[in-house]
């Protein structure tokens, strides 16, 4: 028992806690390493996964500006295509502003009937109809007023006026494209008609049979007007070409849109109509003279 005793129980049973300590403490110092090195490829993978996900982003915007750009081309050429399609054809207008005014001539009346009798006439019609120089005046060269022009056309005007006696007759008619052209003709003849009196001849505010009672009550030597009403007094023997001498076309009048009276076809077909009407025939015989102002 004393050798029992004797020995240093307390040293053992000390040095047994210290080793059972240390035996305690190297799974901790393993474990640690293992946790560093979780951490470190935690953050390996994180940075791979940031950097793919970078790399994504990338892809996606470098598309997004490709197909914009797609699509900005695909919209540059409708656009040009709607252009394209936009563009409207020339119309009379267009073309008339472009071209020089030219003053008109003997043969563009002659061509115009021609064409106009070829659809509705025989052969042996149209020779029949048919207008030699003869039965023109000299054309207006687009230097002359109204009133200049008559002038050199009709030198003895006022031995012609004093002459003429009959009613529901003129001595010089004028045909125009419009009633406002026919006012601003009839203050432009100031300077020509003397004596003479003068009757406007259009459909806006005036009936027919008013003017054909205008017409028979007294001596008119000037009458100026439409194709579409002298046509329709024509029809109603309201007017009668016995005592016409002179027939003057405003041929070279334009309108705000740049057109002649044979520009409008309304105009152009009143006017044709209104030739049929004996004026034609009275031209080929020689008791009228056609004059293009």
């Amino acid at each position: 028992m004393a050798d029992d005793l004797g020995d240093e129980w307390w040293t053992q049973g000390d040095n047994s806690d210290v080793s059972e300590v240390e035996e305690d403490t190297q799974p901790l110092e393993e474990e640690q390493p293992k946790k560093s090195t979780s951490k470190k490829r935690k953050g390996e993978k994180q940075v791979q996964d940031n950097t793919k996900k970078k790399k994504r982003k990338k892809t996606v915007k470098k598309e997004c500006f490709i197909t914009q750009e797609r699509s900005e081309e695909k919209d540059d050429k409708e656009s040009n295509k709607n252009k394209k399609r936009r563009k409207k054809k020339k119309t009379i207008t267009d073309v008339l502003t472009s071209a020089e005014p030219v003053p008109g001539s003997p043969a563009d009346l002659v061509s115009l009937l021609k064409s106009h009798h070829s659809q509705t006439r025989s052969v042996i019609e149209q020779e029949e109809l048919m207008l030699s120089e003869s039965c023109f005046l000299s054309s207006n060269d687009l230097t002359h007023s109204l009133s200049s022009y008559l002038k050199e056309v009709c030198p003895k005007w006022a031995k012609i006026q004093k002459q003429h006696s009959q009613t529901r007759s003129v001595v010089l008619l004028i045909v125009c494209g419009s009633a406002l052209r026919t006012i601003d003709l009839i203050k432009h003849l100031i300077a020509f008609k003397g004596q003479a009196k003068v009757l406007k001849l259009f459909a806006k505010h005036i009936k027919v049979d008013e003017q054909i009672k205008l017409l028979s009550k007294g001596v008119t030597h000037i009458a100026v007007g439409t194709p579409g009403r002298i046509c329709a007094l024509l029809e109603k023997e309201g007017l009668t070409t016995q005592g016409l001498k002179y027939l003057v076309l405003d041929w070279n009048y334009r309108d705000q849109k740049h057109r002649r009276m044979v520009d409008i076809p309304e105009v152009k077909g009143d006017l044709l109509k209104m030739m049929d009407h004996g004026l034609i025939q009275s031209c080929r015989e020689g008791t009228v003279k056609i004059g293009l102002f």
